[in-house]
C-alpha cells in the first residue's frame, strides 16, 4: 500500500469522524486554490456535513463565475468564528492562510490538502502529493477514492484548478494523469473554451495599464539568464490595479529567449516586497524561495522580503548567483 493511499484513507476518516468544517485556502487565491476550496465544500456537503468556506480577502473577480463562489466568505468583512475542525487547500505552510488563522480554535484538528513540494506537513492529517500538478488533482483522486460522483459544477471547479496550475496544459507538470482527469471532467459537460476565456484570456483595463508601467522596468542579469521587473505601490494605486492584476506578469521576463529565471518584485508596503519566481529548466526556484522563508514549486515559487525593492533585488541576486553556481557544479 502506497503512502498516498494511506493518506487518502486517513483523510477519509478525518471527514467521516467530524461534522462541522472550516475550509480555507491561501492568501491571494489563484484558480487552483479557489477551485479546490469550492470542490472541497461540495464533497463535504455531499456527505451531509456543515461547511464554512473562507478567504482572507475577496475572491478574485475572474473566479466568481465558478459555481458556489458567491458563498465564500471574505474574512476581512466577517466576524471571527472559531472552528475546531479545519481543512486547508493549496497552502504549502500554515502561514499561507493569513489572517484566517484567527478562525482556528486552539488545538484544532486540521486536514492539510496540497501539492507543493515545500509543504511542511503541518496538519493533523496530511493529504499531500508533491508530484501532482495541482491541488485539484489531489482532490479528484480523493473524490474517486471515496467513490463519489463528480457533478458538472464541481468538475468546472476542478478543471479550473488543473488549467491554471498547468498554464493551460503547457507546463512540464502536464502529465498523462492530468490529461486523463481533464478528459473525465470534460465528459460531465465542462466547456473548456469558456473556462479558458475567463481565467486565461480575459484581462482588465487596470491590468493593461499596469503592464505598460511594468515592462519598462525589466532588467537583465547573470549574462541575460535572469529577467526581473518591479511593481511599486504607486503603480498599483495610480492604475487602480488589484492584486489579481499582477498574476502572470512574472512570465513576461521568464519567457524572453535565453532567460532561465523570471522575477517580479511587488511592493506590498513601504518595507515589504512580495517576490514571484519562475524558471525554465536548471534552477530550482522553490529552494531559493524556501531559503528566504517562502516556498512553492521547482519552476514556480515565491517569498516575502522585508525591505525595499532595491534591497530585495540585492538579496535575490546573491541567492540566484549561488543557485546558478550550484547548477554548474552538479
Amino acid at each position: 500500500m502506497s503512502d498516498f493511499t494511506v493518506s487518502l484513507q486517513a483523510a477519509e476518516r478525518f471527514i467521516k469522524e467530524n461534522d462541522r468544517f472550516l475550509v480555507v485556502n491561501h492568501v491571494n487565491p489563484d484558480g487552483d486554490a479557489t477551485g479546490s476550496l469550492l470542490a472541497m465544500g461540495w464533497l463535504l456537503r455531499q456527505l451531509g456535513k456543515q461547511v464554512t468556506l473562507v478567504n482572507e480577502g475577496p475572491t478574485p473577480e475572474k473566479f466568481m463565475f465558478l459555481p458556489g463562489a458567491s458563498d465564500i466568505l471574505d474574512a476581512s468583512k466577517a466576524d471571527v468564528q472559531k472552528h475546531d475542525v479545519v481543512i486547508t487547500c493549496d497552502c504549502a505552510d500554515k502561514a499561507r492562510v493569513g489572517q484566517i488563522a484567527d478562525w482556528f480554535a486552539e488545538g484544532c484538528q486540521l486536514l492539510n490538502i496540497d501539492h507543493h513540494p515545500t509543504n511542511d506537513g503541518y496538519g493533523t492529517v496530511n493529504l499531500v502529493r508533491s508530484e501532482a500538478a495541482a491541488t485539484a488533482e489531489v482532490l479528484y483522486d480523493f473524490i474517486q477514492a471515496m467513490k463519489l460522483p463528480v457533478s458538472k459544477e464541481t468538475a468546472v471547479c476542478l478543471y479550473t484548478g488543473l488549467l491554471t496550475d498547468t498554464g493551460g496544459f503547457r507546463y512540464s507538470n502536464t502529465t498523462s494523469h492530468v490529461m486523463g482527469i481533464a478528459s473525465s471532467l470534460l465528459s460531465t459537460g465542462v466547456e473548456p473554451g469558456k473556462v479558458a476565456e475567463r481565467v486565461l484570456e480575459t484581462i482588465t483595463k487596470p491590468y493593461l495599464a499596469l503592464l505598460t508601467r511594468v515592462l519598462p522596468t525589466i532588467e537583465f542579469s547573470e549574462s541575460g539568464q535572469v529577467a526581473s521587473m518591479a511593481v511599486s505601490l504607486s503603480d498599483m494605486l495610480e492604475t487602480g490595479a488589484a492584486d489579481e492584476d499582477t498574476e502572470g506578469l512574472v512570465n513576461y521576463g521568464r519567457n524572453v529567449e535565453g532567460v532561465e529565471v523570471g522575477i517580479l518584485y511587488k511592493q506590498k508596503a513601504e518595507n515589504q516586497v512580495k517576490v514571484s519566481l519562475r524558471s525554465r529548466e536548471r534552477v530550482d526556484v522553490s529552494a531559493v524561495a524556501k531559503s528566504l522563508g517562502g516556498g512553492g514549486h521547482v519552476r514556480a515559487a515565491g517569498c516575502t522580503i522585508h525591505g525595499t525593492i532595491e534591497e530585495a533585488k540585492r538579496i535575490l541576486s546573491q541567492k540566484l548567483r549561488e543557485a546558478f553556481q550550484k547548477g554548474e557544479k552538479s
